[in-house]
């Protein structure tokens, strides 16, 4: 090829190499970004961590969890009213009804005398659950102004508002009692195992 074939060729793969995000964290064949750019501002990669379900540790998705600045203080985390996201790519094929009932124990165990309070909030929620299929996603955004994001294989709903339901939802996964003890130490910056 000649120097000027050359040059063109370069011109012409230049804007597609820069559209590419940077991804610097990979877990199980997953990727994710070093940073996005969410809620009016850019959040950097905390850490990734997988889900592991039953006896058998089967892996169902691995979790990204973006925040203003790195942190390994999950209560610090919890006690912020800051921008996050938490994104879940799925490994396997999860029902809705699966994905339901998780959540319904999940917040059974951080919203403690606060359940009832919550109650629509996660029922809004719950509803927007769908059959998800390995390689889709869910993420959450909180944005401090208007309140969760909920982001289902690229269609997002309106916002869940409330600063309660943001703390409870992502004490789901960094709370005292998450789904496994590996996820939690994953998002908290810890090996993605």
């Amino acid at each position: 090829m000649t120097r000027a074939g050359l040059v063109l060729l370069a011109a012409l793969w230049a804007p597609v190499a820069l559209a590419q995000p940077a991804y610097t964290a990979m877990c199980r064949d997953v990727q994710f970004p070093d940073s996005v750019t969410a809620a009016g501002g850019d959040l950097v990669l905390n850490g990734l961590g997988i889900r592991k379900a039953t006896l058998l540790s089967i892996k169902v998705y691995v979790a990204g969890l973006y925040l203003p600045q790195k942190s390994r203080d999950a209560a610090g985390i919890l006690r912020s009213d800051g921008r996050w996201r938490l994104v879940l790519r799925f490994v396997r094929d999860v029902g809705a009804g699966d994905i339901r009932d998780a959540f319904q124990e999940g917040f059974e165990k951080t919203a403690g005398d606060k359940l009832a309070a919550l109650g629509p909030r996660i029922e809004a929620l719950k509803a927007r659950m769908v059959d998800f299929k390995t390689g889709q996603s869910l993420s959450f955004t909180h944005d401090p102004a208007a309140g969760v994001l909920v982001d289902v294989n690229g269609a997002a709903g309106p916002p869940i508002e409330g600063a309660d339901f943001a703390r409870a939802l992502l004490a789901i996964w960094l709370g005292a009692k998450p789904p496994n003890e590996d996820l939690k130490t994953g998002l908290l910056g810890g090996a993605c195992e």
